[in-house]
């Protein structure tokens, strides 16, 4: 499959090598705005043709399947364009700004039948249904509880401290650790939501808290941060046992603990061998475009609409706004 990416940046060039190391993925354009930055990456990653625009690479017949590496504020400019040229999208995250953006995304989609992904790596990774698997099972029991961190020492990224770019913590880094107890909660609806965020000179949250209550009686604490590192960890805990997830932004491991007050390990679980875990999102839209779908079944369009709701709310208490909100 033939993939054209556009943007650039640092995203851009990790989804370049994963497609330059996946079987069945060819590189084949790259674009930006700035057309010799377009061809410096072309160079570097071995891409066949280098576009100075968006509309050269959407226009080109070759490109099967578009990677949208933009920022926030401009995802759902690109994925229009790219579904009025009929081309297949795995857009990364945040999928949008806000849930309005998402809808008017998914329902051209829609109406012209064009494939659209969000690209969450943690939702198309293997180490997903790993979890779930010991969550059905029975092992630790009947989940009361989720906990999860994320944090970077980023707060000096334009990408950031931009409003207009839909910067903050949230849809950048908090993201993840929200999809995190989400997928440890699988198909339960969210009966109340609470939060708090600490706001940078430019009006974005730098640092955030969010809480949920589930339908089943379970909860999630969850916070991201900006300005410092985390140890990245996630906890699904349960009345016979606790799951440690090393890294929710890339599991590097996974241990189980016995229902004791001293947490005593009861297995240790390596994590399947992978590229970098980018590949999962490719293969995926792959499959999905060769079955004739346009949602990928790891992330459905109504789930990448549920986050964006979610956040859109912690915002809106918070008094966040992005983009041209």
């Amino acid at each position: 499959m033939k993939v054209g990416i556009i943007g650039c940046g640092r995203i851009a060039a990790t989804m370049a090598d994963t497609i330059n190391h996946t079987e069945g993925f060819e590189l084949y354009a790259v674009a930006a705005r700035d057309a010799e930055r377009a061809e410096a990456f072309k160079e570097k990653f071995g891409a066949s043709v280098a576009y100075g625009s968006y509309p050269e690479l959407v226009s080109d017949d070759a490109v099967e399947l578009v990677y949208v590496a933009t920022p926030h504020s401009l995802h759902k400019e690109h994925m229009l364009l790219c579904i009025e040229h009929n081309k297949p999208i795995l857009c990364e995250k945040a999928f949008t700004v806000n849930e309005a953006e998402a809808a008017e995304v998914f329902e051209k989609a829609k109406e012209k039948g064009v494939y659209v992904g969000e690209a969450i790596w943690t939702r198309y990774m293997p180490v997903r249904k790993m979890i779930n698997d010991i969550i059905a099972s029975g092992r630790i029991g009947k989940v009361t509880s989720v906990t999860a961190n994320l944090g970077y020492k980023i707060s000096d990224k334009e990408r950031i401290i931009d409003p207009a770019l839909g910067g903050g913590a949230l849809l950048d880094i908090g993201v993840y650790p929200l999809n995190f107890a989400l997928m440890a909660r699988e198909g339960l609806s969210i009966t109340s939501m609470a939060g708090l965020c600490t706001k940078g000179e430019s009006g974005v949250d730098l640092k955030n808290s969010m809480c949920l209550n589930f339908e089943d009686g379970s909860q999630a604490v969850l916070f991201s941060d900006a300005t410092t590192i985390s140890d990245r960890r996630g906890f699904i805990y349960g009345t016979e046992g606790t799951i440690l997830v090393e890294n929710v932004n890339n599991p590097s491991g996974l241990t189980i603990y016995g229902p004791g007050r001293t947490m005593e390990v009861v297995e240790e679980i390596a994590i399947v061998p992978q590229y970098n875990g980018y590949e999962y999102e490719l293969i995926e839209a792959k499959k999905s475009i060769e079955a004739g779908l346009i949602e990928p079944p790891s992330m459905p369009h109504r789930e990448s609409a549920r986050v964006m709701r979610l956040m859109d709310g912690f915002r809106k208490a918070w008094g966040v706004k992005l983009g041209n909100e």
